[in-house]
């Protein structure tokens, strides 16, 4: 039921954004109202959800540390690996949406 309610989801989603972007042939390039309130969502749900990847791993190094401090060096590499990982996502997401507005 899930995989069919998430189907219907991006199938709605589909057919909703499509006809945004559509044009006529010769049309004019006119800038669009909804590609300015997208980009806002996409960045903040971008920056949101890597807050929350970026404090989660935060509390799990703390825990790890906690637990054995003999591990410190493996396990702060791990972490700004990590953190490194999750930051690039944001700045690529950045960078995306300003190509597309």
């Amino acid at each position: 039921m899930r995989k069919l309610t998430f189907l219907f989801l991006v199938l709605a989603t589909l057919m909703i954004a499509s006809p945004v972007y559509a044009q006529g042939a010769g049309a004019p390039v006119q800038r669009n109202w909804s590609v300015a309130i997208g980009v806002g969502l996409g960045m903040g749900l971008a920056a949101g959800l890597a807050g929350l990847g970026q404090g989660k791993l935060a509390g799990a190094v703390a825990e790890a540390l906690a637990r054995n401090p003999g591990a410190r060096p493996g396990i702060q590499l791990a972490l700004f690996i990590g953190l490194a990982f999750i930051e690039s996502l944001v700045l690529f997401t950045f960078v995306l949406l300003f190509i597309r507005t």
